[in-house]
């Protein structure tokens, strides 16, 4: 499943992802993303000219190797600003609704959480 990351410029985002990356999830798009709807799913992938780039703050524009058309599973929107016990919220895009959690991404525990509220979508409270 994706995971959408948002947040403006130097917010983050690249880091947060890298970090995932280096856990074992595989890049779609860096910057910009593309969304399809496919029946009841939405479809992620990286615009042709961006595909399989990363921006690493300090190293550049790299390559990596990414995939392509994959199911978005949530959306992350990067803030230092986190609620301790935030309502659930979902994201409409493209008529259909999708999972959104607010988090830190330089906390040490961003990747985890990133990857629980993936695996743990209904939480209990």
């Amino acid at each position: 499943m994706a995971v959408m990351i948002e947040g403006v410029s130097g917010s983050g985002k690249s880091d947060l992802a890298l970090r995932l990356i280096d856990r074992g999830a595989s890049l779609v798009s860096d910057d910009q993303t593309l969304v399809v709807r496919s029946g009841k799913i939405l479809l992620a992938r990286a615009p042709a000219t961006i595909a399989g780039r990363i921006e690493v703050r300090g190293l550049g524009i790299l390559a990596m190797p990414h995939v392509e058309d994959v199911p978005v599973g949530l959306l992350v929107r990067v803030d230092a600003a986190i609620d301790r016990m935030p309502e659930r919220r979902l994201r409409r895009i493209a008529g259909i609704d999708v999972r959104q959690v607010a988090i830190d991404p330089f906390h040490a525990s961003a990747p985890i959480k990133v990857e629980l509220a993936l695996r743990n979508p209904e939480p209990l409270a």
